[in-house]
């Protein structure tokens, strides 16, 4: 039986600035969305014995029905525009945790997208298959491009960028479930900068990156949960020329010079 074996890779976000709420509750954002070093591993087996996909989940443990996971949701979705498209087994390790700001399970749902196009030879529009993406949450787009991209709207419009980073990403996985939902309820805006425009800033110095690149939900997610400024702090004190919380945390990344 056909086989494909494929590493979702997590994100960063390299600055994120609050523009504003939408009047539909959605908020307009700014930031950069970067490939980073954790993945997990995904193995695709078409099962001609089944009529819907099944999911073996390894690894992180996740929570709620396996049936509800953005993966089956992928293949549901695909299966709409394609109805020929066969049944499969997918078996997914997880590293990447959830609630951490690294699009896990976008990640995942986008390689099942480009996956099952590879292993099955489907033919689908890129408008369509866009269209699917954005279906499955708004960072899902990214993943099918999967380089430096600057996001605008509610992160679901990707503009490929040239960005060279001054060192290596280094990740922290805090044991920390930070929910995207509460963060957004809890979010200072006193403490945004709808006024800056990020494409400026990376153009600035890399020393100056620490002063001028804000993430916005910082300020909100560390008052809930202190020992995430402090781990962003011990990032800059091991030599970090830059460091933030990925999205709306827990994550945190910093980017190292090669010879630290």
């Amino acid at each position: 039986m056909p086989s494909l074996t494929l590493r979702p890779n997590a994100k960063i976000n390299l600055g994120l600035l609050i523009k504003g709420k939408r009047p539909d509750g959605y908020h307009e954002l700014e930031t950069i969305f970067l490939p980073a070093p954790l993945h997990d591993t995904l193995i695709l087996t078409e099962n001609s014995n089944l009529n819907t996909p099944e999911l073996r989940l390894q690894g992180i443990s996740l929570q709620g029905n396996p049936q509800d996971n953005l993966c089956i949701k992928a293949w549901k979705r695909l299966k709409e525009k394609c109805p020929n498209l066969p049944a499969v087994e997918m078996e997914l390790e997880k590293k990447i945790p959830a609630g951490a700001g690294l699009g896990g399970g976008s990640s995942d749902a986008a390689f099942v997208l480009k996956g099952l196009i590879e292993l099955f030879s489907l033919k689908i529009s890129d408008k369509d298959l866009l269209n699917i993406a954005v279906s499955l949450g708004a960072d899902v787009p990214f993943f099918l491009t999967n380089r430096p991209c600057l996001a605008t709207g509610i992160g679901e419009i990707l503009e490929p960028i040239d960005l060279s980073l001054p060192g290596e990403i280094r990740l922290v996985l805090p044991p920390i479930f930070s929910d995207t939902r509460l963060a957004y309820q809890h979010l200072d805006y006193s403490q945004t900068h709808p006024e800056l425009h990020l494409m400026q800033l990376v153009q600035k110095p890399y020393e100056s990156w620490k002063s001028e690149i804000p993430n916005d939900f910082e300020s909100s997610v560390f008052q809930r949960f202190p020992e995430l400024q402090n781990a962003k702090e011990n990032l800059y004190a091991a030599g970090a020329i830059y460091a933030s919380m990925s999205g709306s945390g827990s994550a945190l990344y910093g980017i190292f010079p090669t010879t630290v």
